[in-house]
C-alpha cells in the first residue's frame, strides 16, 4: 500500500492537505472524501492505529473518490513529525535530530541558502514510525514501522564540517533540505526493505548507486537503539544514512548549483525529483 499526503491543484494552505492511497497509474483514492471522519495529515492518520490503516486498505479495492494524477500535487508523505532522526554514516553513535521544518515534498524545489556555498546531495532510505514505544526490542521493531520512503538529506557541508564548531545540526536543517516521498510504502508492500537498489542522479548522471543491503545497522537495530533514549511516537521519521558518492568527497569536490535537478530513487518505492533554485 502506498500512502500519500496531497492537495488538489488550486488549493493552498495548511487546510488543503489530504491523505490518500496511491494506485497504479498515479491516481489517488482520497481517504478524506471516502471517510470524512479521518484526519487530514499522515501523522494523525497513523495515530489512529489500525482503524485508519484498515480504511486505507479497503480503499485500495474501492473505485470511489479517485483523484486523477493531473488534478493533485503530492506533498511530503509525512509532515510536522515530532522527530526527524538522522543516522550519520549509519553508526549508532552518530544519531542526531533534524528540524522538521526542513521537510519538503517529492517534487518541490531545493532552495540554496545565501549562507552556504557547499550544498550537497545524500540519497537515503527513510522510514516512519507507525506505533509508538520505548525500549523496543529488535524482534518487535518492524511492527512499530508504518512504512518506507525515499529521502534526500541535503547538506550544507561548510556548516556541517567547518563552521559552528563542526556540529552537524545547522548544516542539515535549512528549509527545503529534506525532500521526502513519493509515498509512504507499507512494509508488507516491499519484498525486503534491506535489499533494495538505491541511487542518486544529478542532471541525469548517476552519482550514487548502491543497495540497502550495505547498511551497517538495519531498521530493527535503529529503532531499538534510539528507543532506549527517547519515546518514539507515530509519525517520527528516520533517515538511515547514505551510500558513497556524495559531492564533498569527490576530487575535486562538487556541489549543487541553481538549475541542477536531483533525482533520488529506491527500488519498489519510487523517485523524488527536486530542482535546485
Amino acid at each position: 500500500m502506498r500512502l500519500v499526503q496531497f492537495r488538489r491543484r488550486g488549493q493552498e494552505g495548511a487546510g488543503a492537505a489530504r491523505v490518500g492511497v496511491e494506485q497504479e497509474g498515479g491516481t489517488v483514492v482520497d481517504l478524506n472524501a471516502l471517510d470524512p471522519s479521518l484526519p487530514h495529515s499522515m501523522r494523525a492518520l497513523l495515530d489512529t492505529g489500525d482503524r485508519g490503516l484498515d480504511i486505507a486498505r479497503r480503499a485500495v479495492s474501492s473505485s470511489q473518490c479517485v483523484v486523477p494524477r493531473s488534478e493533485l500535487v503530492l506533498l511530503p508523505p509525512v509532515s510536522g513529525p515530532d522527530k526527524v532522526v538522522c543516522v550519520g554514516m549509519n553508526y549508532r553513535d552518530h544519531c542526531l535530530e533534524q528540524f522538521p521544518s526542513a521537510i519538503t515534498g517529492p517534487h518541490d524545489d531545493i532552495t540554496l541558502p545565501l549562507e552556504s556555498q557547499e550544498v550537497d546531495w545524500e540519497v537515503e532510505l527513510a522510514f516512519v514510525i507507525g506505533r509508538g514505544g520505548k525500549n523496543i526490542s529488535e524482534g518487535a521493531a518492524l511492527s512499530h514501522v508504518a512504512g518506507f520512503m525515499v529521502a534526500n538529506d541535503v547538506s550544507a557541508r561548510d556548516w556541517q564540517m567547518n563552521r559552528n564548531g563542526k556540529q552537524w545540526l545547522l548544516g542539515k536543517t535549512f528549509d527545503t533540505f529534506c525532500p521526502l516521498g513519493p509515498a509512504l510504502v507499507t512494509t508488507d508492500a516491499l519484498s525486503d526493505p534491506h535489499s533494495l537498489g538505491i541511487r542518486c542522479r544529478v542532471n541525469g548522471s548517476v552519482v550514487q548507486d548502491s543497495n540497502t543491503s550495505q547498511m551497517i545497522f538495519k531498521t530493527e537495530a535503529l529503532v531499538a537503539w534510539v528507543s532506549k533514549f527517547v519515546t518514539l511516537v507515530p509519525g517520527d521519521v528516520f533517515l538511515t544514512g547514505t551510500p558513497p558518492g556524495v559531492g564533498v568527497f569527490r576530487n575535486p569536490p562538487v556541489f549543487l548549483k541553481s538549475g541542477d535537478v536531483v533525482e533520488c530513487e529506491v527500488d519498489e518505492i519510487g523517485v523524488i525529483r527536486n530542482t535546485v533554485v
